[in-house]
């Protein structure tokens, strides 16, 4: 018999994340205005080119700070993000517990309305191509739901064997008619 791994009240969804970032998210320096367009938008490129830049340079040190290891990778980012997104937004998160996966949903309110970001999180540990692929028929099922044609899909590379250089890229593919940015950390 499989069990169904989720959440039972749904504000621990929030409140989990947030104490297993706090300190993370409390000496991430940011400006405060770089990641907003002139009309008011959340400027997610700009926003996840700057998270690859600090992942970069910060990962070592940070992911040590991480209880889970393994979601490291995932909770940095969620801390990065936190603490832009707090001034103008929110971040919902679905649980993938068990399946090796978290998806994020940013939603930012500006005076052109709603603004919603669909971010698909992979972990690669061999195969970039499948990697890819996979996440890009995860992404596509979450954008369905969330009706949405845009969305990003960020894959953290943890093989030691490869370079910085080989691991930091972006990419945009369509699949099913949608446009999905790749960025490679």
């Amino acid at each position: 018999m499989a069990f169904k791994k989720e959440l039972i009240n749904p504000i621990y969804a929030e409140i989990i994340p947030r104490q297993l970032t706090f300190s993370t998210q409390n000496t991430i320096h940011h400006q405060s205005d770089w990641y907003v367009t002139d009309s008011g938008a959340l400027d997610m490129s700009k926003l996840l080119e700057a998270f690859q830049e600090f992942f970069r340079e910060h990962s070592k040190h940070w992911v040590e700070r991480f209880q889970y290891k393994e979601a490291g990778p995932q909770l940095l980012l969620q801390a990065f993000l936190q603490r832009v997104i707090n001034s103008g937004g929110r971040i919902e998160r679905e649980y993938g517990l068990g399946r090796g996966r978290t998806d994020l949903m940013v939603i930012w309110h500006y005076p052109q309305g709603i603004q919603k970001e669909v971010i698909e999180l992979k972990i690669l540990y061999s195969n970039l191509d499948k990697t890819i692929s996979k996440g890009l028929e995860q992404i596509n099922e979450y954008l369905d739901r969330c009706a949405q044609n845009e969305g990003h899909l960020v894959i953290f590379d943890r093989r030691e064997s490869i370079t910085w250089d080989e691991k930091i890229f972006c990419e945009q593919k369509m699949y099913n008619n949608k446009t999905i940015t790749i960025w490679g950390m």
